[in-house]
């Protein structure tokens, strides 16, 4: 009789326990899109405001050159919690930001 109040507790624990697995690992790919999404939306703002202080008539403005520097910092801070978040980074996508990053570092 205990065999089975025992066996009973177990299988209750264990689809407990996958539902809440679930419910985390939901919660962590919905983490994991976002931060990948924020760290392309950001790269973007980056490579525009460099873009903006690669033209004639920006080019040395130093609000421009000091935005440029803390978006810098801030993409910094976001690739080290997106090395955890991994899982759906869109490659296609940021390695085209890369490329035109590439691009407008090259012609300054």
């Amino acid at each position: 009789m205990w065999f089975y109040s025992i066996f009973a507790i177990s299988v209750l624990l264990n689809i407990l326990l996958c539902w809440y697995l679930l419910r985390v690992l939901r919660k962590f790919f919905f983490i994991s899109e976002n931060m990948s999404d924020l760290m392309l939306t950001t790269k973007a703002f980056y490579v525009f405001v460099k873009t903006l202080y690669s033209m004639d008539s920006y080019h040395g403005e130093p609000f421009i050159q000091e935005l440029v520097a803390r978006i810098k910092e801030v993409i910094d801070e976001i690739e080290k919690f997106r090395d955890i978040f991994e899982y759906t980074i869109d490659a296609e996508l940021e390695e085209e930001f890369d490329n035109v990053e590439e691009e407008t570092q090259s012609e300054d």
